[in-house]
């Protein structure tokens, strides 16, 4: 199943290529990190950072790091490794695991279903 170009868009908007890529790679690698896009739509734009890292391509070493700022309070550094050796491998798994911190950190921040927790109770009157 393809993800939606927003998806898409909003990855491509603030994935920055750092070391291991070359610049012409980035709609390679936005398309392949696409079903993150919907993880982060919650988010203002200006929330969010990403940066993507490759060591050491195609030797024994090779390692991807994808990493995401996300700034609300408090703020979140989320990094996601692989070492698979096979490219498009490593970039679904370090994008999967991103989801799972992603969703983690929403379910622990956010209360859900509980209305206690997200209605304040007024201040009494002074007297």
């Amino acid at each position: 199943m393809r993800e939606t170009p927003q998806g898409e868009s909003i990855i491509a908007q603030r994935l920055h290529l750092s070391t291991g890529f070359l610049a012409s790679e980035h709609g390679w690698v936005t398309e392949h990190l696409a079903a993150l896009g919907s993880r982060l739509r919650s988010f203002h734009d200006d929330q969010v950072e990403l940066e993507i890292s490759l060591k050491d391509r195609q030797g024994v070493d090779q390692r991807v790091t994808l990493e995401c700022w996300i700034n609300r309070t408090p703020r979140l550094h989320l990094v996601a490794t692989s070492s698979k050796r096979d490219l498009p491998a490593a970039l679904s798994e370090v994008r999967n695991e991103l989801i799972r911190q992603v969703d983690e950190a929403k379910t622990r921040t956010e209360p859900r279903h509980n209305r206690t927790l997200r209605v304040v109770p007024d201040l009494p009157e002074p007297e």
